[in-house]
């Protein structure tokens, strides 16, 4: 784990030089691959030690926590080309993918805050210094506000814990029956998530963020939500059992309002923003099922929401490059402006409504069926979800690829290698995971 540490500070001091950038892609890709060799499936635990260690939850979130950056440089070069402190933007992706990395591999809780905080501030400067509009300063304020408010509180409870336990995870065996103690330990990982009803930061920093931030936060930040949901149950059982039906009926009821206001967006980022939340409320219904198949799909889910938005967001980005607009009343009939782009917006609309072959489809199989086994009265809930989830991504395709190409764009446009390579870096791993699905069941 350490070695891996060293390699990416090696990287950060790399950044300070000039003419690079290639130079980190091709390192990050090859980190990203030597770390997929290391997998143990004999084993829960590996590379353990006091500070760090990880178990397979850990291990695919931080995969998909290079990758995603890999893919962030990767998308963000049309960006770079005509901006100035290119450096300090590697800089800053390398100090995010650090501290993501020491998020996940932490074994101590405090530890875990700590760097769960730290990684704000990267994607707050990404927000604020590469943002498009005026108003990203409002979105900044946003974020921080929204997460650092609900976090707060949960330093006194990692304080209160502290006074008569350790705080390595898997020491941690008492079961808390104290109402307070409960709050406060799982409201910031709601709000991170987020969860209906503290979800108005997230539209806001997707719509205001330049792709790399769009990317990261829906790739990776929206995970820390549900990880550190994972990592604290064991010590709010009691209380879960008592209190878990108000955040799943908060979630579904949340799911499908967001799913219906979906059906009335018209900025292409705001849509994508809003489905994540609608995708979030359901592995948070997942995991406060506190049931085996719970966490599974919870798991898969996230690993395949950060794929697949992610991509979409891509998409969405080279649209606005070429037509300097987000908007589905001038994005239409793109079929005929980019031709060669509607078979990749195809397939990721279809993963994003969890079409076979997608690892979605596995997520919610699993979501579905754990929820329904929870209580059978939410099946009317989830049948409305994955009905308007359809709904909604087919109105995102077929609104921007079929009808009268907007007035004034006369010319056809192809895509570019790397943004070919972007997206299908994207979309084989999110169909090509579906057939090594067992290994998730191993870290129970």
């Amino acid at each position: 784990m350490l070695k891996f540490l060293i390699f990416m500070l090696f990287l950060m001091f790399l950044c300070l030089m000039n003419y690079i950038y290639w130079l980190v892609q091709m390192y990050l890709l090859l980190l990203s691959l030597i770390f997929m060799i290391l997998i143990n499936n004999n084993s829960m635990f590996m590379n353990m030690s006091l500070f760090m260690g990880m178990d397979l939850i850990s291990y695919g979130l931080i995969l998909l926590s290079m990758w995603i950056c890999f893919l962030m440089l990767m998308a963000s070069e049309s960006i770079n080309r005509f901006k100035y402190n290119k450096n300090f933007f590697l800089l800053n992706v390398m100090c995010l993918l650090i501290m993501l990395y020491l998020t996940f591999s932490s074994m101590n809780l405090f530890y875990f805050y700590l760097f769960f905080e730290m990684s704000l501030i990267p994607v707050l400067f990404l927000i604020i210094g590469w943002g498009y509009q005026p108003e990203r300063i409002q979105a900044g304020i946003y974020l921080m506000f929204y997460t650092l408010l609900a976090s707060l509180p949960m330093l006194v409870g990692i304080f209160f814990l502290y006074k008569d336990n350790s705080l390595i995870y898997y020491f941690l065996d008492k079961k808390f029956n104290n109402y307070l103690f409960y709050m406060i330990m799982i409201f910031a990982f709601l709000v991170k998530m987020p969860m209906f009803l503290v979800h108005l930061w997230l539209p806001k920093a997707h719509v205001e963020a330049p792709i790399s931030g769009s990317m990261i936060l829906a790739g990776i930040m929206l995970k820390l939500g549900g990880y550190g949901i994972m990592r604290v149950m064991n010590l709010i059982l009691l209380m879960s059992m008592k209190f878990n039906y108000f955040w799943m009926v908060i979630s579904l009821m949340g799911g499908l309002l967001i799913s219906l206001i979906c059906l009335r967006q018209t900025d292409l980022k705001s849509l994508i923003a809003y489905s994540s939340v609608s995708h979030m409320s359901i592995v948070i219904g997942g995991i406060m099922t506190l049931s085996f198949w719970g966490f599974i799909g919870s798991y898969l889910m996230m690993i395949a929401h950060g794929l697949c938005s992610s991509g979409l967001f891509c998409l969405a980005n080279m649209i606005y490059e070429r037509t300097s607009s987000r908007s589905l009343l001038i994005n239409k009939g793109l079929m005929n402006f980019m031709p060669s782009m509607c078979l990749w917006w195809f397939l990721l609309s279809t993963s994003n409504m969890a079409a076979p072959p997608s690892l979605n489809l596995l997520g919610e199989i699993l979501l579905l069926s754990s929820i329904i086994s929870w209580s059978w009265i939410s099946m009317f809930l989830l049948s409305l979800m994955s009905f308007f989830s359809a709904v909604y991504t087919l109105y995102l395709y077929s609104y921007s690829q079929h009808g009268n190409l907007y007035s004034s764009m006369f010319s056809s446009s192809n895509g570019s290698l790397r943004e070919y390579l972007l997206l299908m870096l994207h979309w084989i791993p999110l169909n090509l995971l579906i057939m090594k699905s067992e290994i998730c069941s191993l870290w129970l």
